[in-house]
């Protein structure tokens, strides 16, 4: 009797900490490609807790937010995204605001990604509609992978009061006036990472 004891207190030691990584309060919505020239991974996705941030491995595209992180009116939002290692083709990774009713079919928000190739992007999801706001654009600030394969980005949205200023390691790469496709910037904010990607995401605050 003792020692069953001992077996299930060790294995309740051993499946604690897989536990304890489960990032609390998160939610994630898999946005599986339905190209047949670029077809997603096999696997499941993985999105832990790791070090002082979170950890996601994407054999498919995702989204993944916490209800309760949401922002309003003026604000920044910003995060670290380290790519662990480049993907076979290029993969954008980033941060998604405006955010609002991302479980249902009606899902709505903003994205600014950067991908390996030195280039950031601007999109929009309605749905399961998607629309360039500003398209692929290169800039010396998108840091490349280095040779360990890894390359480390601080992304930042800076919502001003008539403007919408896109930051990458301290650059703003572009300017939008807060019209238009960007007029509705109150809402739930996260991140959004592309199939085949592995990326490190910490810091991610309003």
């Amino acid at each position: 009797m003792k020692r069953h004891v001992q077996i299930a207190v060790l294995a309740l030691v051993a499946f604690a900490p897989l536990v304890a990584q489960t990032p609390k309060g998160w939610k994630m919505r898999v946005d599986r490609s339905t190209a047949a020239s670029d077809p997603d991974a096999p696997g499941d996705i993985k999105f832990v807790t790791m070090g002082s941030g979170f950890h996601a491995t994407n054999p498919q595209a995702a989204v993944y937010w916490n209800p309760a992180n949401t922002a309003a009116g003026t604000y920044t939002v910003k995060g670290t995204f380290t790519l662990m290692k480049p993907s076979g083709h290029t993969n954008y990774y980033g941060l998604v605001f405006g955010g609002s009713s991302l479980e249902g079919a009606e899902q709505n928000y903003l994205y600014f990604v950067v991908a390996q190739n030195g280039t950031w992007l601007i999109k929009s999801r309605t749905g399961d509609a998607t629309a360039t706001i500003s398209p692929k654009t290169p800039n010396d600030a998108v840091k490349k992978p280095e040779a360990d394969g890894k390359s480390a980005n601080a992304l930042e949205v800076r919502v001003g009061a008539d403007k919408i200023d896109f930051v990458v390691n301290g650059v703003v790469v572009h300017s939008e006036p807060k019209s238009g496709a960007l007029a509705k910037t109150d809402g739930i904010y996260g991140i959004r990472v592309n199939h085949l990607l592995e990326v490190q995401i910490d810091g991610l605050s309003k």
